[in-house]
This record gives C-alpha cells, sequence and structure tokens, in this order.
C-alpha cells in the first residue's frame, strides 16, 4: 500500500465535472481579485503595522513589505501555474497530489487546515474588537463578561460579537458563492475607499524627520518584522481553493492571484510609508495604529471612518478564510481522506453546507473560548510550507510533465520558485521555537489521523485494490 500513489492530473479535472459533486461556476477575474484583496487588506493593515514597527522594524517596516511581498509574488506565480494548470478545489492540497503523492498532500492538507482555522478565529477575535470600539463610541458597552475570550482574572468568559460574526459568515456562505462574492466585493469597495482616505489625508502630515533612525533595530528587526506582517499576505492562496466555481480558470486564476497581490502589495508600502511619517515608531504599539495616526494628527473624524473601514476589512478576510477552509475540507473529503459528509453539495445553492456548518462551529469555538496570543505565528509558519511545497511542486511537475498544457508559466523557471522557496525558507527561520513545536505537534496529530482514517478509506487505496482482485 503505497504512502505516495498519485493522482493523475486527468482524473483531478474529471472529478471537478462529476455531476454529483459539482460546485457552480459562477466567478469571473474580478470576483476573484476581491476575493484576494478581501483576503489579504484586513488584520495585517489595520492592526499589526503598529506592532511591527514599534518592536522590531521601525520606520525600516516599509522594507519588511517588500520582503514578504517578494516571498509571495514569487509564490503567486508558482500558485498560478497551477491553478491554471489544474483549475480544482483544495488549492496546495490538490496540487500536491498530483506532483508528491498522498501522504504529502495529506500532511499539506492538515498543514492548511491549521492555517485556515487559526486564521479565521484570530481574525473573528479581531473584529470584535473592533467592533466594541465602535459600539463604545456611540456610548454603548456590552457587559464586560461576554466580551473576550475565557479569562476568569480578567472578568471574561466568551466573545459573543466573535461567535456571532462567525455565524452570520456561514449563513452568507450557505447562500452560494455568487452571493458571498457580491457581499466580499461591497466590504473591499468600502475597505479600499477607507485606505485611499487615509494616505490622501496622511499624506499632508508626515514628518521626514521621524523616518529617523531609519533601520533602529537593525536588518534583524526588518527581518523579523518581515516575518511578523507576513500575516497581512496570507488570503491570496485562499483564492486557489475556487479554481472549480471560475468561469474560463485557466485565464481568469493567474489574473486574480497576481492582480490581487500586486495592488495589496503597492497599497502596504504606500500605508506604512505614510503611518510612520506621521507617528514616530515608538509610539504605534497600539491594537488600531492606523485609526491611532489620524487621532494623533487631530484628524479624529477620519479616524471615525478607518474604524468602520477596519470591521469591513476584517470581514472580507474572515469570509475569504472560512471560504477557503470549506473548499478545503470539501476536496480532501472528495479523496477519502475524511468523512463523506464534508463533500456533500447542497442541490439548491451547490454549496458545501453541513462542511460549512462543522467549520464555522470549531471556529466560533476557537474564537469565542480560546485566548489565541500566538497563534497568528501559526498561521505563518503553515502558510509559508504550504508556499515552499507548491514552488518545490512546479519543478517536478515541469520536469515529470512537461506537456502538460499550461495556460499560465512560471517566467525564469528555475530560479523564481527556488527564490520563493529560499525567500519562504528564511521568513520560517524567523519565527520563534515555540511556533515549531507546536507546528510540528499539530503535524504529528495529522499523521495519526491519516493512519487511523485516510490510509484506509482513501479513494486511490480502494481503486487499487479492486484492481488487484481483478488481476
Amino acid at each position: 500500500m503505497s504512502l505516495f500513489r498519485k493522482k493523475s492530473i486527468s482524473a483531478l479535472l474529471q472529478e471537478s465535472e462529476n455531476k454529483g459533486l459539482t460546485l457552480k461556476k459562477d466567478l469571473g477575474a474580478f470576483d476573484l481579485t476581491m476575493l484576494g484583496i478581501g483576503a489579504i487588506i484586513g488584520t495585517g493593515i489595520f492592526v499589526l503595522t503598529g506592532v511591527a514597527a514599534s518592536q522590531h522594524a521601525g520606520p525600516a517596516l516599509i522594507i519588511s513589505f517588500i520582503l514578504s511581498g517578494l516571498a509571495c509574488v514569487f509564490a503567486a506565480l508558482c500558485y498560478a501555474e497551477f491553478a491554471s494548470s489544474v483549475p480544482v478545489s483544495g488549492s496546495a492540497y490538490t496540487y500536491s497530489y498530483a506532483t508528491f503523492g498522498e501522504l504529502i498532500a495529506w500532511i499539506l492538507g492538515w498543514d492548511l487546515i491549521l492555517e485556515y482555522g487559526v486564521a479565521s478565529s484570530a481574525v473573528a477575535a479581531g473584529w470584535s474588537g473592533y467592533f466594541q470600539g465602535l459600539l463604545g463610541g456611540f456610548g454603548i458597552y456590552l457587559p464586560k463578561a461576554i466580551t473576550s475570550a475565557y479569562n476568569p482574572s480578567a472578568g471574561t468568559y466568551v466573545d459573543i460579537p466573535a461567535i456571532l460574526i462567525v455565524l452570520f459568515i456561514m449563513f452568507l456562505l450557505t447562500q452560494g458563492v455568487k452571493k458571498s462574492a457580491r457581499f466580499n466585493t461591497i466590504m473591499v469597495i468600502i475597505k479600499l475607499a477607507v485606505v485611499f482616505l487615509f494616505i490622501g489625508v496622511g499624506a499632508w502630515y508626515v514628518k521626514p524627520a521621524n523616518w529617523t533612525p531609519f533601520m533602529p533595530f537593525g536588518f534583524d528587526g526588518v527581518a523579523v518584522g518581515a516575518a511578523t506582517v507576513f500575516f497581512a499576505y496570507i488570503g491570496f492562496d485562499a483564492v486557489s481553493t475556487a479554481a472549480e466555481e471560475v468561469k474560463n480558470p485557466k485565464r481568469n486564476m493567474p489574473i486574480g492571484i497576481i492582480a490581487s497581490l500586486a495592488v495589496c502589495t503597492i497599497l502596504y508600502i504606500v500605508v506604512s510609508a505614510i503611518l510612520t511619517g506621521i507617528v514616530p515608531y515608538t509610539e504605534l504599539n497600539v491594537k488600531n495604529p492606523v485609526a491611532f495616526a489620524l487621532n494623533y494628527i487631530h484628524q479624529d473624524w477620519v479616524a471615525g471612518f478607518i474604524s468602520l473601514g477596519a470591521i469591513t476589512g476584517i470581514t472580507t478576510v474572515l469570509l475569504v478564510m472560512m471560504y477557503g477552509q470549506t473548499r478545503l475540507f470539501y476536496a480532501i473529503s472528495r479523496d477519502g481522506l475524511l468523512p463523506k459528509a464534508f463533500s456533500k453539495v447542497n442541490k439548491r445553492t451547490n454549496t458545501p453546507v453541513v462542511n460549512t456548518w462543522v467549520v464555522a462551529i470549531i471556529v466560533a469555538f476557537f474564537a469565542g473560548v480560546i485566548p489565541l496570543g500566538k497563534l497568528a505565528e501559526l498561521t505563518n509558519i503553515g502558510t509559508l510550507f504550504a508556499f515552499i511545497v507548491v514552488s518545490l511542486g512546479v519543478l517536478v511537475l515541469r520536469k515529470t510533465q512537461p506537456n502538460l498544457k499550461r495556460a499560465f508559466k512560471v517566467p525564469f523557471v528555475p530560479v523564481i520558485p527556488l527564490l520563493a522557496v529560499l525567500f519562504c525558507g528564511y521568513l520560517t527561520l524567523q519565527l520563534p521555537a515555540t511556533t515549531w513545536i507546536s507546528f510540528f505537534v499539530w503535524l504529528v496529530i495529522g499523521l495519526f489521523v491519516y493512519m487511523l482514517y485516510g490510509r484506509r478509506n482513501s479513494h486511490l487505496n480502494q481503486t487499487e485494490g479492486k484492481e488487484k482482485q481483478t488481476t
């Protein structure tokens, strides 16, 4: 029984056309770009910029964003080649199944379950904080016991707003991908308008003196800053989980992935330059750095809009992360490595409803009850691991299947994929030892699940068994 049995690309494509399990093809290039921007611009720009500037990079936060952005650009090109060649749900998990075999695919799928699940929980908790801040502006305050995760010493027991936003997103996702995409597009437009408002107002208050010293913590600080703000970029890979719901995926997938990443990278660099130009980096260690900067220059009316933009921004991140999680479960279940219930599609909405409910309950539990602390770093290591495997996968597939039809090709192979591996590998080394330990513990649990359930129930294993019986 081979642990490295591979699924042929023709079989993957045939499965995606299976009428009993098909997802509805409703999305175009614009929808995908909006999904990408919806996933990328959120917690990173509205929350992490302050921490990264004050504790790690200083005004050189711009370089941190460029370093993280480069790692993502190289990886995005590799994702775009796979997404145009193998337009099937499951993202890096599916690509690995065709390239490296079942065990590596399962490890990567299990890794992505951690990435999307933890990210969704962290984002829901962040949304709760901003939402309560907005209510506070109107003089409305919730009972302390229901405002944050379980921490009796602080008088908090459950984060009700976080649970409610997760359930709302779950309801939206069960209504069909087109309705979810339409809601996402509206929220993204509001979010982008708020970011441009900050740029338009803040640019007039920049003091170049605030940019010196430019690199107060040295290049090591810039590198740690890059690993920290990497969380700001995760999400573009969620675009590739939409592959089976895209009209003309071979053309539209690369456009959606690359366009969303390009727009967000430019905005991040501009915003971080203005932010550190307005406020001395030593004062940016706050939860709402963008709104804080506007209060700092006495533009309180704009700060109110920023809080609204942060809420819409974080809502779209949660939407796309939970969407990616449900499509990942769908793909793994369809291969038999998880129970069949996860790949059942509702006939009316063409969405995996049971799967979406399960994801929502898990995310709501973690967001509402468990204090997350350093779990954002777990999300980062999971994403970087996926990027490395996908980049290596491009090199392997170019060698093993040179004649495969590729609507989009990574330029300068093997240079670009190897640069993606080097950049992402370097960023993983900047993460603390506790993150690595937690990551390996999660992978060990995943291997037990595979050995006890997935290996026996895998559709490839059952096919192999039937072939042996007939010979």
